[in-house]
């Protein structure tokens, strides 16, 4: 609804509204993906603010046509109380434009705040057109040696390019993207501190550009521009080696600078023929499996500096754009170094030293350690130790994982491996000169991740469940660099799309991914075959044109999840078509609604009587309820989308598929029949709702007893367990819910605490004290599948869960359980934060709230309901900001306006 501007100005002003973003949560950005972007922003903490009523956007191409003369959009005062996501519809954005908005709102009494401070985007190169340069590089193929696996192996590249200027520039930007992965540096100094750039993605269909604002490191007169590059993702080694996209080819650069001068001239430069390059650099060999040689008496000093001598460089070879692979800028954040840590500890022998950094971390070492000249320097990586003190790598598999620093003088050197990087918690060195004492800051662990910041906390009463916290996060990190990795250390590091849909609400809550994900989506969208699979791994590394159910249901499962997260249907429209091609998949393998497809099943289920990787749960069963959830999803998402039509489509076929599962699957008892019975298969029944509603109670009652036979552990592996704890907190078995999370025996979540983890394993037992390591060759200690409880600890022990997508009305009722006197967690919603931190002492119960403006919260107190209620030190009755919906016998139900409260109350 649009309101008259006028008539509606009020004398007094509210604060600015706060925090604003575009599309997935971007702050200002460079480069920037989308012409179409949605806004969002945060209302102050105020008591006059309860709510929004109304807001106005202001969109323009210079700052000072801001507020009142926006030329490209002003969306006039809307009536709405929605403050996220609000889609811009003003004049066509193109390349490289800058855009400046602000915003204003109204709160519940209609009166207006001051205009936030002016944010600012700048568009990329949106498409292939807009880039005048071409592919260049050294054909590496063809001097290339056979490593393992008998894969071609490129040598580092490094090229050149220098360039004179008659005037001074006033605004310079650097347009850059490579086959391969790469680092740039202007007149010997570095464009940025980006790593293993652009990232990951399905290089047959996209590559990801990056934009750099490089003004302050060009001068007038003489400049020049060096870039190194290596395979990477796209022409290294990856597993299976069967990739759509052919990554024999020799890593290329793709790069244009673009200035404007004082006189207003536009001036270019671009990868051509002009440009020089050398293999023989000091990087003789970097692959992300295999580690890094560095021979520093290759170096080549000033190298990106004007006049030097490069005669016996060559020129590069040149290709030209392929218009079928798209070139796109980066939507989601790059990989950086994010945190520095020291080793705890270090263990010398007589020729090396183990440094402890008593964490296991993905990303890089930085040595600094006295050498004589013509000694290797050998870095080894391991995540533990074998009992005797030795490095424990059978898990790393055919991942050689090892830096070499070749020195050319002595004295001390400083070294970081740029192209690959590692998981791991031990550091062995040797070849450093053993005349020399090590000490612990010879080495510090730069740990790599996509560029995201903490979304969430989780605290509590309890030790080991603050280190399973700890270890989720941790696991986060290790495998958030550029896409969702099963694991980071071995020859593998894939996208796998099983372990991705299981943890996907759990990364939610710990970190702000919501662009990490939306751009993923967007490689599982190009990855998806003809005929609506969904490859194991996207990017797909193997090519093997086969869906696997519970794995490809990615496609409906992070969506939606995504969705009620945030409260954006941006993620429905992007990703409907994915999701409605996925049901048709799972139709195309199935007979009589009955799955068939092949499927991963319920990996690494804990004692299968078969002694599979797989499990003992039926593939047929796990099909089928994932084809029939999929389907739901897919009404759920046609129904916010309103698409009326396909949502009653979709619905019926979720019916259709239930009534068969039930027939196939379950007798008339609720009980499973003709297949194996497991834990697994009563939690896909319950948690997709698909039995009869006569059948529900016998089947919970047939789950307890197999809970029962387990004696109360669990036999579940990466599908089964993320449903555990919801379909028993559903059932009303809490308590069930706290005696598995707290367990301390195998196999368990604390079983690998009391192992020594410091991250989410991927066995439940891939060490123990006693038996020592899982022989299994997949035997990560870095995965983060089973770090999906931490969605249930987050929503349910500290409480805090969304009732209407994306928090605009929050429920926070905490399960309150011995072993744990306090739980606290907080979280970032599109609103703003919200927290909830409860304590109890004998039958004294403390529960202190943080509701965010825009938003209203449903609470539940724990409480004997026959006593009172206290509210901020007051007995408490209905107020203008908490009103008593309805009094059970174990809480009182209140419903919250935005504030901070405190609650008290008598428990049994």
């Amino acid at each position: 609804m649009l309101l008259n501007l006028t008539a509606c100005k009020q004398p007094n002003r509210l604060e600015q509204p706060e925090q604003l973003t575009v599309s997935e949560g971007f702050r200002n950005p460079l480069g920037f993906y989308d012409a179409t972007p949605t806004f969002s922003w945060k209302l102050p903490i105020n008591k006059d603010i309860i709510n929004q009523s109304a807001y106005r956007i202001v969109v323009a191409s210079r700052e000072d046509l801001l507020p009142n003369n926006a030329d490209l959009w002003d969306s006039g005062k809307r009536e709405s109380n929605q403050s996220a996501w609000i889609k811009y519809t003003g004049e066509s954005l193109k390349s490289r434009q800058k855009v400046y908005w602000q915003v204003q709102f109204w709160n519940q009494s209609n009166q207006g705040s001051e205009w936030s401070a002016v944010n600012h985007f700048e568009l990329g190169l949106l498409q292939n057109k807009d880039w005048n340069a071409k592919w260049i590089g050294l054909n590496t193929a063809k001097d290339s040696i056979r490593g393992r696996e008998n894969v071609l192996i490129h040598r580092p590249q490094y090229l050149r390019k220098e360039f004179e200027l008659l005037d001074q520039v006033i605004d310079a930007r650097l347009y850059i993207t490579a086959k391969g992965v790469f680092d740039v540096s202007i007149n010997g100094k570095n464009v940025s501190d980006d790593v293993m750039s652009p990232g990951f993605t399905t290089y047959d269909q996209r590559i990801e550009t990056l934009t750099y604002d490089v003004t302050k490191l060009i001068r007038s007169g003489e400049n020049t521009i060096g870039v190194e590059v290596a395979s990477g993702w796209h022409s290294g080694r990856l597993l299976w080696g069967t990739t759509p996209w052919d990554n024999t080819i020799s890593p290329q650069v793709l790069a244009q600078l673009e200035m404007t001068m004082n006189d207003g001239a536009k001036v270019s430069v671009v990868s051509d023929e002009t440009w020089k390059g050398t293999t023989n650099g000091p990087l003789q060999f970097a692959e992300i499996y295999d580690g890094e040689i560095y021979n520093a008496n290759f170096e080549i000093p000033h190298w990106v500096t004007y006049h030097f001598d490069d005669k016996d460089w060559v020129n590069v070879e040149v290709s030209d754009l392929d218009d079928d692979v798209a070139l796109e800028p980066k939507r989601h954040t790059t990989v950086k170094g994010m945190i520095e840590l020291s080793p705890e500890k270090i263990t010398q022998t007589d020729s090396t030293t183990i440094f402890d950094l008593e964490q296991n971390m993905v990303g890089v070492p930085r040595v600094q350690v006295p050498m004589r000249k013509g000694d290797t320097l050998k870095i080894r990586f391991a995540e533990m130790l074998a009992p005797d003190g030795t490095f424990y790598t059978k898990n790393y598999r055919s991942a050689h994982s090892t830096d070499y620093y070749i020195a050319s003088k002595d004295g001390d050197i400083e070294y970081t491996p740029k192209f690959t990087f590692h998981g791991f918690r031990f550091v062995e060195l040797s070849g450093y000169d053993t005349s020399k004492k090590p000490v612990k800051n010879w080495l510090t662990g730069i740990v790599q991740y996509s560029d995201f910041e903490n979304n969430g906390t989780f605290t509590s009463s309890h030790e080991k469940l603050n280190q399973l916290q700890s270890n989720i996060v941790w696991g986060l990190r290790g495998n958030f660099l550029d896409i969702p990795t099963d694991c980071p250390q071995r020859d593998e590091r894939l996208g796998w799309t099983g372990d991705a849909q299981v943890f996907g609400p759990t990364s939610m809550f710990n970190a702000d991914v919501y662009k990490f994900w939306a751009s993923w989506l967007q490689s599982v969208r190009e990855a998806q075959l003809e005929d609506g699979a969904i490859p194991w791994t996207v990017p797909d590394t193997r090519g093997n044109k086969i869906g696997s159910s519970g794995w490809g249901d990615v496609a409906t499962i992070i969506p939606w999840k995504i969705y009620r997260r945030t409260g954006d249907i941006g993620v429905l429209e992007d990703n409907y078509e994915m999701m409605k091609n996925w049901v048709a998949y799972h139709q195309k393998k199935s007979n009589n609604h009955i799955s068939n497809m092949m499927s991963f099943s319920d990996w690494l289920q804990p004692y299968p009587e078969s002694k599979k990787n797989t499990g003992d749960t039926s593939r047929n069963l796990i099909g089928t309820a994932f084809f029939a959830h999929s389907a739901q999803l897919t009404a759920q998402a046609a129904q916010v989308l309103g698409k009326t039509d396909e949502q009653a489509k979709y619905e019926a076929l979720y019916q259709t598929v239930a009534k068969a599962f039930d027939n196939k699957f379950f007798d008339e008892t609720g009980k499973v029949k003709d297949v194996t019975e497991t834990q697994t298969s009563y939690l896909l029944a319950l948690a997709f709702e698909l039995l009869p509603e006569h059948k529900v109670k016998n089947a919970q009652t047939n789950l307890l007893r197999k809970l029962k036979e387990a004696d109360y552990h669990l036999r579940t592996g990466f599908l089964g367990t993320p449903l555990l704890s919801k379909v028993l907190d559903d059932m009303g078995e809490v308590d069930v819910v706290y005696k598995l999370l707290f367990n301390e025996t195998y196999p368990s979540w604390f079983y690998s605490i009391n192992q020594g983890a410091t991250t989410v394993w991927e066995r439940w037992n891939s060490y123990s004290k006693t038996d020592g390591y899982n022989t299994m060759s997949m035997n990560s200690l870095n995965h983060y599948a089973y770090g999906a409880i931490g969605e249930w600890m987050y929503e349910r022990i500290a409480g805090i869960a969304p009732l209407e997508a994306g928090y605009k009305i929050i429920k926070i009722a905490p399960q309150v359980r011995q072993p744990l006197n306090a739980a606290a967690a907080s979280l970032n919603t599109p609103y703003g934060k919200v927290s909830s931190s409860w304590k109890i002492k004998g039958n004294q119960f403390q529960l202190d709230i943080t509701v965010p403006p825009n938003t209203i919260a449903v609470v539940l107190v724990p409480a004997n309901t026959d006593q009172e209620l206290i509210l901020d030190g007051i007995t408490f009755s209905d107020t203008n900001s908490v009103l008593l919906k309805n009094t059970r016998k174990d809480a009182f139900e209140l419903e919250v306006q935005p504030g901070s409260y405190s609650f008290q109350s008598v428990v049994k």
